[in-house]
């Protein structure tokens, strides 16, 4: 059970995170602290517990630079960011379950028997085709990307509990993105697409941080039934 100081810490965490544009140069992020948030990651919840995501860790300078001319947004980050963090997501082809990988997914990592596989991939087949709506390859690969946003946020939450700065980014032409991606960090645009990024770092000493504005709960709650 939660203390009213546990409580008041994991507030705390949500006021200090905010969209840092641009971070401390050559400071580093503590590869415990590092781990901690790869570890918040793993340990994420997604629909049937799928895991359909992968992190690609884009550390050498020169492959950030690689991956600028796409973007829009995110220019002083990535030059300046402790680590960046591509969010990528198995492509709709992966995920249906007639292929291999999902029944090799679960006997391996799931060590589900044989005959559990069985019922696991029918439920998911009629997940897919008939409950929500997700025939197509396309719609498979939008739908793991939202379950990525679950270890977005989880990932941005837990650096700010140890005081650690993020911010997500979308601002990039995706296409161009994926080409200059594929083949670093093990990135296969053949096989896995890409979600979004974010980056960890430390705020500039002294920088300006604007006041979190929010609408009040009363107008976020829509209501009890």
């Amino acid at each position: 059970m939660l203390t009213t100081v546990a409580r008041a810490s994991v507030l705390d965490a949500f006021h200090f995170r905010h969209a840092t544009k641009a971070f401390e140069p050559g400071r580093s992020i503590p590869d415990q602290d590092f781990q901690t948030i790869l570890e918040a990651a793993r340990l994420s919840p997604t629909s049937f517990g799928l895991e359909a995501w992968r992190l690609v860790v884009i550390q050498d300078q020169a492959v950030r630079a690689q991956l600028l001319p796409g973007f829009w947004g995110g220019l002083t980050q990535i030059p300046t960011a402790s680590h960046l963090v591509v969010l990528t997501v198995l492509r709709g082809e992966q995920l249906d379950p007639r292929s291999e990988n999902l029944p090799r997914y679960l006997r391996d990592v799931r060590k589900q028997a044989p005959d559990r596989i069985e019922g696991t991939v029918a439920r998911l087949k009629g997940f897919f085709d008939q409950d929500f709506h997700l025939e197509t390859p396309e719609k498979k690969t939008e739908w793991a990307a939202r379950q990525s946003y679950i270890v977005l946020g989880n990932m941005m939450t837990v650096a700010a509990a140890l005081g650690i700065d993020s911010c997500p980014m979308e601002g990039f032409d995706l296409d161009s993105l994926e080409e200059r991606l594929h083949g670093h960090g093990g990135f296969d645009r053949s096989t896995h697409a890409v979600a979004c990024l974010v980056a960890f770092g430390y705020r500039m000493p002294g920088a300006q941080v604007r006041e979190l504005r929010r609408r009040p709960l009363d107008q976020t709650l829509v209501g009890w039934a």
